[in-house]
Formats: C-alpha cells, structure tokens, sequence
C-alpha cells in the first residue's frame, strides 16, 4: 500500500533553552493516511472550512472561541477516517545534546524523527513523507533523514522526505492541532477555554486521557521518551 505521512513538531526552541527548568516537551507528530484518500480528506476539511467560514491557515495557536466547532469538528473528522496519528513528547530539559549528539541540538531532532517514524514504516509499503519547512542550519538534513530511514527499512520504499509550507497543506495543519492538543495537555493545560475542548472531544473518543500509550496503539500512538529506558 501507498501511505503519506504528514509531520510538524511543537516547542523545539525548549531544545535550547530548557535545561535544568523542569517540566517542558518538545513534541514531533506525523498523521499518517493512505495516498488514495488524500484528495477525499482534502475535500471533507474544506467542508468544515466552509461550514464554519473558516479560511487561511489553522493550527493550534490560533484555536479559540469563535472557531471552537471548527476544530471541535476537526478531531470527530480524524476519527471517523483512517486516519492515524503518532507523536513523540520528549522532555527537554533531560535531554543532553552534548553527550549523546556531538553537541548538535539539529542533529538530535533528526534523529527524534526518524523515532517518529521508523516504527510505522512497514515492509512491503510505501511511503512519502512530508514535512513543515524549515530553516536547518545543515541544507542537507531532510536527504540524510532520508536515506537512514531508507537503509534501516530495505523491504519497504521511502520513496521521499520533503519539505512544504504548512499555510498551503491542510494535512500538515490538521497534524499541527492534534500536536498541539497533545502538547497542551503534558504542559499542564492553561487557561483557554477552546483549547481544553479540543483536548476534552479527543478524550471522549480515545475514551481516555490523553497519556502515553502501548506500542500497540494504532489510531492515537503517544510515545513519551524516558532517556533512561521504557516506553
């Protein structure tokens, strides 16, 4: 089978600055859905754009209020499709760049993404996978991550990494609220009203809190990195 997978990440400047400041998650997330129904989704979220009269760019920082249904509406839509998500929470304040990753904060991000997404790369499938674009301080990031995930995955065809502007990819948005809806509640939640529903409608389908999940989990997989060991 053909699959697309859509990633964004949430708070990666805590790389930088988090050390020793307790409590603080950079989070990396992929959506993942098969190919042939891109063009189907594409079409049910403008619905839900014209439903709600919602245009431009959404993402989680702009939840709120007045667009309460339209992410509300948001959520039940991954739900009810095939579609699935996975996200890696990673706290940054435990993380030592210096040791473990040649002192190169990049580096270590990369390497998080290919944990993102070596796990659901399986044999005998394809895969394209789309990224936000970003500025890398090494151009040739995405080409590494690349061939790593090509080499590590040889019955499967990782057919491209690829970089695209978010504000022109509603899949990359819908990754970025669910993301986001994730990393609200690790951080303890706040005082939006319309984000906390958006964390509360993907409880009531998960028919839990969001928390880590087994490996196992297919539909909304959350892997909180422990780097002394364990999921």
């Amino acid at each position: 089978m053909n699959f697309e997978v859509y990633c964004d990440e949430s708070r990666q400047d805590y790389f930088h600055h988090c050390a020793g400041a307790g409590d603080h998650y950079t989070l990396i997330g992929g959506l993942w859905i098969e190919a042939d129904e891109r063009q189907d989704y594409k079409s049910k979220i403008r619905q839900l754009r014209e439903t709600h009269d919602v245009w431009g760019e959404f993402k989680w920082n702009r939840v709120s209020p007045s667009r309460q249904e339209f992410y509300l509406a948001l959520v039940r839509l991954f739900f009810e499709e095939a579609m699935r998500f996975r996200c890696i929470v990673l706290p940054a304040d435990q993380l030592d760049a210096i040791r473990f990753h040649n002192a190169d904060n990049e580096l270590m991000f990369y390497k998080f993404y290919y944990q993102l997404l070596h796990p659901w790369i399986l044999d005998f499938n394809s895969y394209r996978i789309f990224v936000d674009l970003k500025t890398n301080r090494l151009h040739n990031r995405l080409r590494t991550l690349e061939r790593v995930l090509r080499n590590a995955n040889l019955t499967a065809e990782v057919l491209a990494v690829q970089a695209l502007p978010s504000h022109q990819v509603d899949l990359l948005q819908l990754a970025d609220v669910l993301i986001g809806a994730v990393g609200y509640h690790f951080h303890g939640g706040g005082t939006s009203t319309a984000k906390q529903a958006v964390v509360e409608e993907i409880e009531v389908h998960l028919g839990h809190p969001v928390q880590p999940t087994s490996r196992r989990e297919q539909k909304f997989n959350i892997f909180r990195f422990r780097p002394g060991g364990g999921w």
